[in-house]
């Protein structure tokens, strides 16, 4: 994981155009603080190609991994890469037949791959999270494309010159251009300035509804594969568990894999797998995510906030994650807090559970969900938009750090698999106990050799920003309106027209933002949708009580959520005395 930025048909002198491109990458250096590399190609007379990376080494962390990259064979193809690609090791032997490698990094089949496939047609054979560019001096020629369901985030815009901008952060170019924009996922971008999409997958079609079969033994198998894949690099891992079934099952995968042999801890440092969760003292996910810890033997860190450090941290988690939504913000002050603390550790590499919700269905309003025709397009939905809430916090709110997320439940084939199940075996009633998720929670039950301990496995949905603990969302309130006055907002229409702040917490995230980046098209690249529980805004016509309160809080469907809390309650055999004491506490019961 890296940061990069590209000025593509930039006029001036050479020392000019390098030291702008030096001067702009600066700004995302947090992303990569190993190295940093430039290069600077001349297209025509006072024409240029510039291309800058911030590297943070993962894989080959020796100099010959540092990018940009020279194809050995054509030294007239230079490409770089934030990201990495998960098939680098399979496709490495038959690429050894026709290409010279130059080190054991997994971007330099980039180029090959464009060799072999064409311009258009390589990026269908990148199986990974990327964003990418790409020149090919012999044509005059570039791409710029990002991965299918943008992991990695890009942005991009023209100045008055018609000069292309990219970075993998709006702070790198935002003053730079005209108009910018994230680059929508699963395109590509070239010298036509045509923006191209490479990625068309049939779950992308609305109108399609799959009737696949399931299969738990086999989901079980395919993700488990992912995993494998994904937790690959030369550097140490760690792993974000937040007590929730989907980062339960990830750590779960990897102890597994341990245990097999699969994975050498030693060639990467390590003596232990070091787990991680953040939470106010007292907070749900700390509680169980300790417990998913101790089942595996992991050396775990519980890291513990108050109120008010997260709110003194919100101006920076704000610069850093590069929006004002509501949800987005909430969640990302404590893993920007954590990461800060994992640094320190000398972590480089987490893994995460993002990306399963959108998949299944797992947040609560899905429970409201009229039938399976709109559940799953439901889920088109959120997935179509994960790139501007969850992956966008996962991959920020940790980079501002030197710290890579990967998410394997956002894997390419992975989601191809899971969306051609049909929806309604992922309906919460399509089975007893009504559960969401329920497939994916049953095809890693296995009580002979458990991946995850039955009471976390069956534990309901947890949004991030509430399991840290719930007192920190009415924290955050509570301060916007110690910080905003009644006067003020009455005003926000006029001084915010586009994407007018509804509440207090909103216009304060939106002061800090504008100030930072105040531009009309910076604010643009911040939804602005109504939702509840994290639904789209599509999703409130399915119960008139969604649309009468809009919060992005699980809270916000209450009768589902205290529901849930009265199960947890409940005396049970695998429940402790102090295990219900705790949580009755927690929620003042």
């Amino acid at each position: 994981m890296c940061g990069i930025l590209a000025i593509l048909n930039i006029r001036g002198t050479e020392v000019e155009v390098r030291a702008k491109a030096y001067e702009l990458s600066r700004r995302i250096r947090h992303r990569g603080p190993d190295r940093s590399k430039i290069i600077v190609l001349e297209i025509s007379p006072g024409l240029y190609h510039v291309i800058s990376h911030e590297r943070l080494g993962l894989v080959d962390l020796s100099d010959k991994g540092r990018q940009p990259f020279q194809l050995m064979d054509d030294e007239n193809i230079i490409y770089m890469q934030n990201g990495e690609l998960y098939d680098y090791w399979d496709l490495r032997p038959e690429l050894e037949k026709r290409y010279r490698f130059s080190s054991n990094s997994d971007t330099e089949i980039v180029g090959m791959l464009y060799k072999e496939y064409g311009a258009g047609n390589f990026w269908n054979h990148l199986n990974g999270m990327f964003a990418t560019v790409l020149i090919d001096m012999n044509k005059k020629s570039f791409q710029a494309g990002r991965d299918h369901i943008g992991i990695i985030p890009l942005y991009y815009g023209y100045d008055k010159d018609g000069s292309l901008f990219l970075s993998s952060e709006l702070k790198g170019i935002h003053d730079q251009v005209v108009d910018v924009k994230q680059f929508p996922p699963g395109h590509y971008i070239d010298e036509t300035y045509e923006i191209k999409r490479w990625y068309n997958p049939t779950w992308h079609n609305f109108d399609h509804i799959p009737t696949g079969q399931i299969n738990l033994e086999e989901l079980r198998d395919k993700f488990v594969e992912v995993v494998r894949r994904e937790v690959q690099g030369d550097a140490p891992f760690g792993l974000f568990i937040s007590g929730g079934v989907d980062s339960s099952i990830v750590a779960g995968i990897v102890a597994k894999l341990i245990k097999k042999g699969e994975i050498d801890l030693s060639k990467r440092g390590m003596r232990k797998v070091h787990s991680f969760c953040i939470g106010l003292e007292g907070s749900p996910d700390l509680h169980f995510a300790k417990k998913v810890a101790e089942f595996h033997g992991f050396e775990h860190h519980s890291f513990t906030y108050t109120v008010d450090e997260g709110l003194d941290y919100i101006p920076e988690v704000i610069y850093h994650t590069e929006t004002f939504n509501n949800t987005t913000i909430r969640a990302s002050t404590p893993m920007y807090m954590m990461c800060r603390r994992i640094k320190a550790l000398g972590i480089k590499i987490c893994l995460t559970g993002e990306g399963s919700d959108e998949l299944f269905g797992g947040y609560l309003y899905f429970h409201k969900a009229p039938n399976r025709v709109e559940f799953h397009q439901e889920l088109i939905r959120k997935l179509h938009d994960l790139h501007k809430y969850d992956l966008l916090r996962a991959n920020k709110a940790c980079l501002a750090w030197g710290i890579e997320t990967r998410p394997p439940f956002m894997n390419k084939q992975w989601v191809e698999y899971v969306m051609q199940i049909d929806p309604k075996y992922k309906m919460i009633n399509a089975f007893e106990p009504q559960m969401e998720k329920y497939i994916l929670r049953k095809a890693f039950e296995d009580l002979e050799h458990p991946y995850v301990p039955q009471e976390i496995l069956w534990r309901q949905k947890e949004q991030f920003s509430d399991g840290v603990g719930y007192s920190w969302r009415d924290g955050i309130i509570k301060r916007a309106n110690q910080l905003i006055t009644d006067q003020e907002f009455s005003q926000a229409s006029i001084k915010y027209p586009v994407s007018t702040p509804r509440d207090k917490e909103q216009y304060w995230f939106r002061q800090i933002y504008s100030s930072y980046f105040p531009s009309e098209s910076s604010v643009l690249t911040v939804p602005y949708a109504r939702s509840i529980a994290c639904s789209t805004e599509k999703a409130l016509e399915w119960d008139e009580a969604f649309k009468k309160n809009t919060d992005e809080s699980g809270r916000a469907v209450l009768a589902i959520h205290n529901d849930a809390i009265k199960e947890l309650i409940q005396p049970d055999e695998d429940r402790s005395t102090e295990d219900i004491s705790k949580v009755q506490e927690h929620f003042q019961l």
